[in-house]
């Protein structure tokens, strides 16, 4: 059992503490925002994530979780100092590591004894120098500390299982000290840990994220060349998948990825390539591909519906991904906005992200259940692959459409089904 301090209350502190303390450490997490906190402790997660709420719930029951907005109080008994605050993309790409300056600071304010200083956000490579230099100039006791590396690798929606399951535990340690610690908290996982120095564990979750996305424009520029010679994408992937070194995983055709890590990882990733005078070419036509894909559904919708102008489109999912409620780059904000160029009417329904998106998305009309939005629709549009859409009365969506249109982004139906059900059905790659 160790004494956990997490400085970062979003989706991937909030996971790390409460998966830290259900294997029996004591955490505290932190956050500058008070309502953030406040609503915390009243068993309220701030964002959807699913089993999040019982695992804090019954943490704080058990005296293994808490949460404050002092870092000296919540510091005090902290053998680990997690830093797990955000690092948003600048315009140019590179990310803003200025959160992680700031919670460095903070450490470095109100340490009291040795510390193991983990920097668990996604940063640029060399950021764990940056924390170490940081911390020296601004501690004023000069207490002993280690700066290590953990990069997340949390699936939104799958994010408990993820951590309690994980393929790998990466740390970057620059002290055998640190690497025991660390070893100790992660061992009852019961996964393979990869250690290595600071700059490698920092590059490792970059790059992984970065192949991640590679694969996904992969599938998507394969998809566009299956529409032109009839070829099924789904059969495609099935027989790329069974190949042991590609996978079945991340070759699923659509509307492009979305999400906050994949399309600020690349973008940052781009940036740390060309600063360090290397060719970024690939990467930068993984960027092309996905972001044409919005464009090409959106003719997509066009074509199946002759002229836009005055037409009404329902539309089935706004998260960029099913089981969260996180719209940050989702593809849907990009396609509604074209059409809404196009002179479209758009009715919206998603089982947990409308709230977010209301802050974004305007003039749409927000319903509260699927067969809603498809009625009196000139078409129906599938967005993010829930499992509510797949288990659709389709006879009803039928007889609810002014036409029985249906755009599958997610590819979640069958072609030939559809056929015969009477619906004029366009996936993507098929």
């Amino acid at each position: 059992m160790k004494g956990i301090c997490i400085i970062g209350s979003g989706h991937v502190g909030l996971v790390t503490g409460a998966c830290l303390a259900e294997l029996g450490n004591i955490v505290i997490c932190i956050d500058d925002d008070f309502k953030k906190i406040d609503i915390i402790k009243q068993g309220i997660m701030p964002f959807y994530e699913p089993e999040l709420e019982k695992l804090v719930r019954r943490n704080m029951e058990r005296g293994k979780l808490s949460f404050s907005t002092s870092a000296e109080e919540s510091s005090r008994n902290a053998e680990i100092i997690f830093i797990c605050v955000g690092t948003p993309q600048k315009p140019g790409g590179e990310a803003d590591s200025s959160y992680v300056e700031a919670a460095s600071k903070r450490v470095a304010e109100v340490m009291d004894s040795y510390k193991v200083i983990v920097e668990k956000s996604t940063v640029p490579v060399k950021t764990g120098r940056w924390i170490r230099r940081t911390i020296e100039l601004n501690s004023p006791n000069k207490y002993d500390f280690d700066v290590v590396s953990n990069p997340e690798f949390l699936r939104e929606g799958k994010a408990i299982y993820d951590f309690m399951h994980p393929d790998r535990v990466v740390l970057g340690v620059e002290s055998q000290r640190a690497a025991d610690i660390m070893i100790d908290l992660y061992k009852p996982l019961g996964a393979p840990i990869i250690v290595t120095n600071i700059e490698t564990a920092e590059l490792i979750k970059h790059a992984s994220n970065v192949f991640l996305a590679l694969k996904i424009s992969y599938i998507n520029a394969i998809a566009n060349i299956c529409e032109k010679v009839g070829a099924d994408v789904l059969k495609v992937a099935e027989g790329m998948g069974y190949d042991r070194r590609i996978g079945r995983d991340f070759l699923d055709a659509g509307v492009g990825y979305g999400g906050y890590c994949l399309s600020k990882d690349l973008a940052a990733f781009i940036h740390v390539t060309e600063e360090a005078g290397c060719d970024s070419e690939l990467f930068r036509a993984v960027q092309r591909i996905n972001n044409s894909q919005q464009d090409i559904f959106v003719r997509k919708v066009k074509e199946a519906l002759w002229n836009l102008g005055g037409k009404t489109v329902g539309i089935l999912g706004l998260s960029y991904k099913p089981n969260t409620d996180d719209m940050r780059e989702a593809p849907s904000i990009q396609i509604i906005q074209k059409l809404q160029e196009e002179r479209v009417k758009i009715k919206v329904y998603d089982p947990q992200a409308m709230q977010n998106a209301s802050a974004i998305l305007k003039d749409v009309e927000y319903c509260k259940t699927p067969y809603e939005a498809a009625e009196g629709s000139d078409a129906l549009i599938i967005l993010t692959e829930w499992d509510d859409f797949k288990n659709l009365d389709l006879a009803r969506i039928k007889s609810l459409l002014k036409q029985p249109v249906i755009i599958d982004g997610r590819n979640i139906f069958d072609p030939l089904q559809m056929s015969k059900l009477g619906f004029v059905y366009r996936g993507v790659g098929r």
